[in-house]
């Protein structure tokens, strides 16, 4: 029945997602960071795909919000962005996800796929973490635009972030780095409108970890499934809900949670020189 309210920008950006089931069944794809470098690095600019990187915060949202599940249907890619998730679902699930966290992808695509002359979009973030990874990559063709903090509440905010999208049109690659919901209502509006051609890859902090504005835990941390600690003691302040408050809920909803992962063909990662134009060299950062 109608309320005689109008719903907000944000119920309007999720209502455009494709329908998800109704059911908390959380489906991933078979990549890890080396496989899906090589899928993202061979998608091309005639069509449009967009990558969810979800974490332990957003499998909490996944349980609690049927638009958030809608999201994650249009999504192109699931990625795991946890191995402290991947280690749960190894203890409740018996079965491993391969992860590949945004932060990694990153840093992998702007160092093994990226060329000087591709188009690259970064949604979020400082103009000088745009200019500190332009200048690090040797990137020519970098377009950045940071929407103003709370503008998915903004119906002309999100007009504008979507068109600027859509004029940079076709990109190698938008890095989207707006926070979640933000970001994956965002990727799926841009898929529903039709316009945009590239791929679109929702990574949150990611940029943040790339320009060294923070810290990542060190591999062994990491590879302890340990991170959130790392990062946990490292900025208390503003993760201690997140990870002590909220995140323990996790526990309850792997219990109904039902987790599955799809096969897919892996291409090879390509050399540094594959696409290159006559006579371009492709800089490789180590």
């Amino acid at each position: 029945m109608y309320s005689g309210q109008l719903p907000s920008p944000e119920q309007e950006i999720l209502a455009h997602a494709i329908p998800g089931g109704p059911f908390a069944s959380l489906t991933f794809d078979d990549f890890d960071l080396p496989s899906f470098t090589a899928v993202a690095s061979s998608f091309g600019q005639d069509s449009y795909g967009f990558v969810v990187t979800p974490n332990v915060d957003h499998i909490i949202r996944f349980n609690e919000e049927a638009s958030f599940r809608d999201l994650y249907a249009a999504a192109s890619y699931v990625l795991l962005d946890s191995r402290f998730a991947n280690a749960l679902f190894q203890v409740f699930k018996g079965r491993t996800v391969p992860v590949c966290t945004g932060s990694d992808l990153v840093a992998s695509l702007l160092k093994m796929s990226v060329r000087v002359s591709d188009r690259i979009v970064l949604i979020g973030g400082t103009e000088s973490s745009a200019q500190h990874i332009a200048n690090t990559y040797g990137l020519k063709d970098l377009r950045h635009h940071n929407p103003p903090m709370g503008f998915i509440k903004d119906p002309q905010a999100v007009a504008t972030c979507l068109q600027f999208i859509e004029d940079q049109s076709p990109f190698r690659f938008c890095f989207l780095a707006i926070g979640s919901p933000q970001q994956e209502a965002i990727a799926a509006r841009l898929r529903e409108r039709g316009r945009a051609r590239g791929l679109a890859l929702c990574i949150g902090a990611a940029v943040n970890f790339v320009t060294g504005v923070e810290r990542r835990a060190p591999e062994w941390i990491q590879h302890l499934a340990l991170e959130w600690l790392y990062r946990l003691i490292q900025n208390p302040r503003r993760l201690a809900r997140r990870y002590l408050i909220r995140g323990p809920k996790i526990f309850r909803y792997l219990l109904t949670t039902r987790v599955e992962v799809r096969s897919s063909a892996r291409p090879t990662l390509p050399s540094p020189m594959v696409n290159a134009p006559p006579g371009e060299q492709r800089r490789v950062v180590p």
